[in-house]
């Protein structure tokens, strides 16, 4: 077969093709458009570039339509060409589905709820859970609420959104003094605090630790405060993916000071080598930012206390005694 044939069957057959015919299927409320997650008992294929590329988010495995086939199957090139040729005119059911949800549109139930919810504001609940309980200073939460990034949540709860490449909501982070969790059926990519061009990308594992960064920082120019909201989903790293695509950019590894953090770090670091593009670890002076944030308000304010004491102990100025 010649070089021309073979490189039509990689555009005329996807990946989910092969797939479907091999008994995976799609895991629809961990994929996006981007990136369609498949499963097959404890298997799972991811796929990306529309279709025509994939990878193995278990293992280092990836490639085009020919490596995923030899990959679930085994044998040479041959035989994963001859495989492939197979299966020109089937149409996954994938293509289907991505149809008709571009029919029936965004997820207006998501998209519902947020907005019937209110911006916070200086005094609300929400304000002062996050300035009070988490010490999150107004600056930070003036710029995030700003940006559309904040909701009042029920019984004094945060939400934080999560949003795809465009600035549509996808789902948010619910966080309060005595609840944690992800909105129900929203999907989490990322939460971005900062502006989309920014070259300097810090990504952590919850908002409230962007924002604590944030903080930290000064809300440094040039830089996007990301959260990943605990987990790793095939959206998460699909955005990711999209925001290393361009040149000169660093990727920050902000997440937690112990072993998941670790564990996040090495995946991002991965991930910076596959895109080329500079990588740090930078680790939180205690478990995670706001943790480091609290106990730096701390002992700012023991050390002003402890000025004040200072003050407050001095013997009075003796003036000289004056005869009667």
């Amino acid at each position: 077969m010649e070089k021309k044939e073979i490189e039509e069957l990689r555009n005329r057959v996807p990946c989910s093709a092969v797939l479907e015919k091999a008994g995976f299927s799609i895991d629809l409320k961990e994929s996006t458009r981007r990136a369609v997650k498949y499963r097959r008992g404890s298997e799972i294929i991811i796929t990306i570039h529309d279709g025509h590329g994939w990878f193995d988010p278990l293992s280092e495995a990836k490639g085009d339509v020919f490596s995923l086939v030899a990959h679930l199957d085994g044998g040479g090139f041959k035989a994963a060409r001859d495989r492939v040729a197979e299966l020109i005119g089937y149409v996954p059911q994938e293509a289907a589905r991505r149809t008709l949800s571009r029919a029936r549109g965004p997820n207006l139930a998501i998209a519902e709820r947020w907005d019937r919810q209110r911006r916070p504001w200086p005094g609300s609940q929400t304000w002062d859970y996050l300035a009070r309980n988490r010490l999150l200073p107004p600056h930070t939460l003036t710029a995030a609420i700003s940006q559309n990034l904040l909701r009042e949540g029920p019984f004094g709860s945060m939400w934080a959104a999560h949003t795809n490449d465009v600035g549509v909501i996808a789902g948010w982070e619910e966080r309060g003094p005595q609840w944690r969790g992800f909105s129900t059926g929203g999907t989490k990519i990322l939460f971005r605090l900062g502006g989309s061009a920014a070259s300097r990308l810090c990504v952590t594992e919850a908002a409230i630790d962007a924002m604590s960064l944030a903080a930290f920082e000064g809300l440094r120019d040039g830089t996007l405060y990301l959260s990943t909201g605990g987990g790793w989903s095939p959206a998460t790293d699909a955005a990711l993916r999209v925001l290393t695509g361009s040149s000169g950019v660093q990727l920050v590894a902000a997440t937690d000071n112990d072993t998941q953090g670790d564990t996040f770090a090495d995946r991002l670091r991965t991930l910076a080598e596959e895109a080329g593009c500079g990588w740090q670890r930078l680790r939180p002076p205690a478990d995670d930012w706001n943790e480091a944030l609290q106990e730096g308000e701390a002992e700012r304010r023991k050390r002003r206390g402890e000025r004040e004491g200072v003050r407050h102990t001095r013997r009075p100025h003796q003036g000289k005694l004056r005869p009667a």
